[in-house]
């Protein structure tokens, strides 16, 4: 992140800033102003609420108004963000005030000047507050210029860099907790910086490279299998997928490991670099956004890094199983036969069904590591954007305990999931006639459950494990809202590095 971040308990209509952020709840005649921005609202003749209303404000979620100060308060600019109805008990939810930040600094982004200094005066009477209001400030003021060129594109670069946020709060713990959404912030601006990078340029060997980048940074232990060891360690997923193009598949292991740790996490991750379906090969307009088919292992990357910058008390071992699919003369075919990693074959009946090919290689090979946890995450089916939509992620488990903790994880992050079942009769779907299991079933319904429960035909009897499909909310589409930009959102790294808290408080 190119931003700079602390924490005044100052009044905002006092501190020295390019623009101060205030929240406004809906309700009433006027918008009403929320915890944090009644100094601001008072320094204005009448209420800035009163303003507000001339300008058809109405205080809903994540609206964004921007008004002159006009001398009123030290900052030139106000920028109003709507947070919807006060809440009748308890503080404003920590997910509300993270897309509400994050709207603000997409709007001050976008502004000739950039953001420059922000001061945040956003509800933050709280430790949690506090970190929200910095995490979706941080992640809002995101962007992804590595393509663009010209005196424009330096310009806005130099402004980005330029960037400082000042979150007002005098609450205990406010510190800690803005540096904790710093850090976050951080992975999931990784996550979305390798998701966007264009696929010429992120390679199964670039994505391995940065890898050992940022384990030398983090201080992580690093192995990279190439295609000659995984050819002959017999991982025929990754060997089998791989084949198909001239840039060869990687597996990439990442361990962080604590001497009070008493828990250990194994994370796995999706890394096809680009996915054109293979010689199943996919339509065209399937195709243009499938760089963000690595976004698992991605997210894996970034949450290993957090972990290590946190300095949690629990071992953690990420796996990017790297590769990518291409259709050509060495392509597989659809009805060969690979072998995965510790001998169970696979008849591959679709080629464009690769991501649990490569992530079965790395699933067996995680047990090596004999985690507490596993937990794979990828980019897996596109049944999944039909059950769930772009925003939200599923999440199956051999263990409801283990699936039930997970969605809480993520619902703590802000990150919206919804349990899924995994029904044993869908097994029949995937039976072979000539291997232990194809890779696709027989019929199109339940796609992403029967995909589920491929991957779970790798999990040894008495491992905890758990999966996230996170097809769509990976790369948005659409246009941007809250702390989300269009394209690489980072969906799912902010829930892996709360697993690990998680499993490090059960030390």
């Amino acid at each position: 992140m190119s931003t700079t971040l602390s924490v005044n308990t100052e009044s905002p209509s006092s501190l020295d800033a390019d623009a101060v952020v205030v929240g406004y709840h809906s309700g009433g005649d006027a918008p009403e102003p929320a915890s944090g921005a009644h100094t601001v609202d008072a320094a204005f003749t009448g209420g800035l609420g009163s303003t507000l209303s001339l300008l058809g404000a109405s205080g809903a979620p994540e609206e964004v108004h921007t008004i002159a100060s006009l001398g009123a308060v030290k900052a030139p600019v106000v920028v109003a963000v709507g947070l919807g109805p006060a809440p009748a008990d308890g503080p404003v939810d920590s997910d509300v005030l993270s897309r509400a930040a994050g709207a603000a600094l997409r709007s001050l982004s976008a502004r000739p000047e950039g953001a420059g200094r922000v001061v945040l005066a956003l509800p933050a009477t709280t430790a949690d507050q506090a970190g929200a209001v910095a995490l979706g400030a941080e992640l809002g003021s995101y962007s992804f210029d590595r393509y663009r060129t010209g005196e424009k594109a330096e310009k806005k670069a130099a402004r980005s860099a330029e960037t400082t946020l000042t979150v007002v709060s005098e609450a205990a713990g406010a510190a800690d907790a803005v540096e904790r959404a710093a850090v976050l912030a951080e992975a999931v601006s990784l996550t979305r910086d390798l998701v966007n990078t264009a696929p010429a340029d992120l390679v199964p060997e670039d994505l391995a490279s940065a890898a050992q980048e940022i384990a030398q940074q983090a201080d992580l232990e690093i192995e990279v299998l190439d295609e000659h060891a995984l050819s002959e360690g017999g991982y025929g997923g990754l060997t089998g997928v791989g084949q198909g193009s001239a840039n060869p598949p990687r597996l990439v292991r990442l361990a962080y490991s604590h001497p009070e740790a008493t828990k250990k996490v194994a994370f796995v991750g999706k890394g096809i670099t680009f996915d054109s379906g293979g010689l199943s090969l996919k339509p065209a307009g399937s195709m243009d956004w499938m760089k963000s088919d690595m976004s698992g292992a991605a997210s894996v990357l970034a949450a290993m890094r957090a972990i290590s910058t946190l300095g949690l008390k629990v071992n953690a071992v990420g796996y990017l199983t790297v590769a990518e699919n291409m259709p050509s003369g060495t392509a597989q075919r659809p009805s060969d036969v690979l072998s995965i990693y510790g001998g169970k074959t696979v008849e591959v009946l679709n080629t464009d069904a690769e991501g649990r090919l490569v992530m079965a290689d790395g699933l067996v090979r995680a047990h090596e590591d004999e985690p507490d946890l596993i937990v794979d995450i990828a980019t897996l089916t596109g049944a999944q954007l039909v059950a769930l939509g772009t925003r939200v992620f599923a999440v199956m488990s051999n263990d409801d305990s283990v699936r039930d903790e997970i969605v809480a994880a993520a619902g703590a992050e802000g990150e919206a999931s919804w349990p899924m079942p995994l029904p044993a009769e869908l097994r029949a779907g995937l039976n072979s006639s000539v291997a232990d299991i194809a890779n696709v079933a027989g019929e199109r319904w339940g796609g992403m459950l029967s995909a589920g429960i491929f991957l779970q035909e790798f999990i040894e009897e008495g491992t905890k494990w758990a999966h996230l499909d996170v097809a769509g909310p990976s790369f948005n589409q659409g246009g941007p809202h809250g702390y989300t930009p269009k394209g690489g959102t980072g969906a799912g790294t902010r829930t892996l590095v709360r697993i690990a808290e998680e499993y490090a408080r059960k030390a």
